[in-house]
């Protein structure tokens, strides 16, 4: 009896150790994005979003992402930031002062995500329903210290060789000047770009190309129709053979029109353009399986909460406390490789250092190379412009 227990024990003893023994598989390295859809709702926090499920009561594409995060929007200058800084810290991972953009506080031109992007044999696309132009697509291509300078922006995506496609309003700045230049034949006739009035025109082939389809901002949702959402198709359609992948940041600007405006059935309806716009994105993810699409926002609009005025927790209204933006911080989604970098509390300029590792790269440094970057000439400028 006693042998048998020792024959047991040993028998035990073997058994426990046989897992040990077998070849330990090597862990995965995670897989890395080659596309990358970045996506800013212009104003866009999570009252916004909520207020369009409630008031649609239809699920959004909002709720499909796995991996939220919290994003803290303040500014060098400001607790409360414009779309200008706001867009330079998501961009390039700098905050700078309210009205400066793709620089930091002192003037110094800042690499963004897209330059590394392009750097590293990426093709590169942004598509806005404002003007091509305006502070959040321009942090991504210029650097000029005050915002409100479109003319010398326009020059700068003109003469630019990050960006290979681009959509949007703005003619004016292009064709309409004070410098008399007529800039849009300047780059159809010496610069390689090919420039539309639609998104009807285009090329297939075109790999460089503006369509600028307003002389102003894109008119409001409710009469421009699905213009946002197919954008973000055709230049999904126009990058998707990209060797080494792309780059696109596509940004639903009115949202923060109407929040500035306080007008809700406005903000309704950019919000779910914006969603029609975001499902493009992620079903192009899903079906790719290569994608990383982050959306997330520069900053809260118009201070909007959902009371019931009749404290009887049964009638939502919705309220707006100011006609500007606000403190409040934003919300982050991800899906694709790389995603799950985008959960927990950070801070606005932690965003391209995750992209950037989610495509296997290091967050590359700021400068640009020698004589590539505008020439920052040091002036005096009023920099305390305000939010736009």
């Amino acid at each position: 009896m006693k042998r048998f227990n020792i024959l047991a024990i040993l028998a035990l003893l073997v058994l426990g150790l046989l897992p040990s023994c077998q070849p330990k598989e090597e862990p995965q390295e995670p897989a890395k994005a080659v596309n990358v859809i970045y996506m800013i709702g212009d104003g866009m926090a999570l009252p916004q979003v909520y207020a369009a499920m409630l008031a649609t009561r239809d699920p959004m594409t909002f709720s499909q992402f796995p991996y939220i995060g919290v994003v803290d929007t303040r500014s060098a200058s400001n607790d409360i930031t414009d779309s200008a800084a706001g867009g330079t810290a998501l961009a390039s991972d700098h905050r700078t002062k309210n009205g400066m953009v793709g620089m930091n506080p002192d003037t110094i031109p800042v690499k963004t995500v897209l330059e590394v992007m392009k750097e590293q044999g990426k093709e590169t696309g942004i598509v806005v329903s404002c003007y091509v132009t305006h502070a959040t697509p321009a942090v991504f291509y210029a650097k000029e210290p005050k915002r409100s300078n479109y003319e010398n922006i326009a020059m700068q995506l003109a003469e630019t060789d990050n960006v290979n496609l681009i959509i949007g309003g703005g003619r004016k700045h292009f064709n309409q000047r004070k410098d008399s230049l007529n800039l849009i034949e300047r780059m159809e006739n010496e610069l390689g770009w090919k420039v539309y009035d639609t998104l009807a025109d285009i090329d297939p082939a075109c790999k460089k190309y503006m369509v600028v389809a307003d002389d102003n901002h894109m008119p409001k949702a409710a009469e421009r129709g699905d213009f946002l959402p197919r954008a973000v198709k055709t230049a999904l359609e126009t990058l998707d053979d990209a060797p080494n992948g792309f780059f696109l940041m596509v940004e639903g600007s009115q949202i923060d029109f109407a929040c500035h405006a306080n007008d809700s059935t406005w903000m309704m309806d950019e919000m779910i353009d914006f969603d029609y716009a975001v499902k493009v994105a992620l079903d192009y993810a899903k079906e790719k399986g290569n994608t990383l699409v982050v959306v997330t926002a520069d900053h809260e609009t118009g201070g909007l909460s959902l009371p019931d005025p009749q404290g009887k927790y049964t009638n939502v209204v919705f309220d707006y406390s100011s006609g500007s933006h606000t403190c409040l911080p934003v919300l982050v989604y991800a899906y694709g490789p790389g995603a799950e970098r985008f959960t927990g509390w950070m801070q606005n300029t932690d965003l391209k250092g995750k992209i950037l590792n989610s495509c296997g790269f290091e967050n590359i440094g700021d400068s640009l190379p020698e004589g590539q970057g505008p020439k920052i000439v040091p002036r005096k400028v009023n920099l305390d412009s305000k939010p736009d």
